[in-house]
């Protein structure tokens, strides 16, 4: 059987040797192309340029500016707020939010120059303790003790 088999593999060799082609190299040359005739265009009429208006930087020496907001979110449970207002160099704001464990925590700040930033923080216990959620209990499904089917 061996003997076919070589045989075989020895006629397929002979016959891809008789239909291979000339291989003449001609892959290496180039693709012959030449540089473009030089071409002389007219000249072009000069074009109208517009100047924008110089920027004007407006300059407040006593800026003023007040802002407030407040969020609560009874389906995310989200609640803050804040507030803040600037008279000159000097700001005043405060911000409150409710953490993970239900107490509130203020925030009062105050900055200016002279001083630099100043923060003081308040923490308020919760009135209503947050629920404490029980972890989903995990298991693991039993082994299956079964041959695969290969198809």
């Amino acid at each position: 059987m061996y003997f076919f088999l070589f045989q075989f593999v020895v006629l397929a060799v002979l016959v891809a040797a008789a239909n291979a082609g000339l291989y003449d190299g001609l892959g290496y040359a180039s693709h012959g192309i030449a540089a473009a005739p030089l071409a002389y265009a007219a000249r072009a009429a000069p074009l109208a340029v517009a100047h924008a208006a110089p920027a004007v930087d407006y300059y407040d020496p006593h800026p003023q500016y007040s802002y407030e907001y407040s969020v609560q979110d009874a389906h995310t449970g989200d609640q803050k707020s804040q507030h803040e207002s600037r008279d000159g160099d000097v700001v005043h704001g405060s911000y409150s939010l409710v953490e993970p464990d239900g107490s509130t925590r203020t925030v009062e700040y105050t900055a200016d120059p002279h001083n630099g930033f100043n923060a003081v923080v308040h923490r308020t216990a919760n009135a209503h303790p947050a629920v404490a959620v029980a972890a989903p209990a995990l298991s693991h499904a039993a082994p299956i003790y079964a041959h695969a089917r290969h198809y």
